[in-house]
């Protein structure tokens, strides 16, 4: 199966309306991402179905669960979830924050190629940058516990937002160490065409969150 057949037979299973033109930018963006890998390691999947399945599809597979037209993805790395659901997306504003500048620098370049005007990259350290306008949805994948993901991000999130992340297996141990104030909306499992390993997507009220 090609990356093409792969994409559009995962955007499916998903149920994802997304246009010829939104997959077209999904495969350009991968593409450049295994063109730069070669050089600066951005990520350890390089085989062109894993990333499709690994990267692209895992990132839009939280769609279902967003809200809200301005989303922060902290730690972004190499973009994900954020850019493949700017990219399909256009309406959403999107912030990438990244500190590490070798990515940003990354992500720059695929804003510029992919001519994105719906997202913005940040090269800060996510406790560090103080926003002028507050964020519907804060979302992470791979970027830190829960307890971190909170008191590193929450202050970016709206006081009717929600704070998203994404997980691998239920996260029993880091739910049990949240604070008594921290209100637990859903955990929610996702099944993600092309892996079988589980995944979840624990959501978090960020009116108690905030100070």
């Amino acid at each position: 199966m090609s990356p093409h057949q792969q994409l559009i037979s995962g955007l499916a299973r998903l149920n994802l309306e997304v246009s010829e033109g939104g997959i077209s930018r999904l495969l350009a963006f991968a593409a450049l991402l295994g063109k730069w890998n070669r050089t600066y390691n951005l990520t350890a999947i390089r085989e062109p179905s894993k990333v499709i399945s690994h990267h692209l599809l895992d990132s839009v597979a939280v769609l279902p669960h967003i809200t809200g037209n301005r989303i922060a993805d902290v730690g972004t790395g190499p973009g994900f979830p954020g850019l493949p659901i700017a990219l399909i997306r256009p309406s959403v504003n999107v912030a990438l924050v990244e500190c590490n500048h070798k990515k940003s620098a990354f992500l720059r370049q695929a804003v510029t190629e992919l001519q994105l005007t719906n997202v913005e990259v940040i090269t800060e350290r996510v406790e560090a940058w103080t926003p002028e306008t507050r964020f519907d949805v804060v979302i992470s994948r791979a970027f830190a516990d829960l307890s971190g993901f909170i008191e590193t991000s929450g202050h970016l999130c709206t006081p009717e937002g929600v704070l998203l992340a994404m997980k691998g297996l239920y996260p029993d141990e880091e739910l049990a160490q949240l604070p008594e104030t921290v209100v637990v909306k859903s955990v929610e499992k996702i099944d993600v065409p092309g892996i079988r390993a589980t995944r979840h997507l624990v959501i978090l009220a960020a009116n108690r969150t905030l100070a």
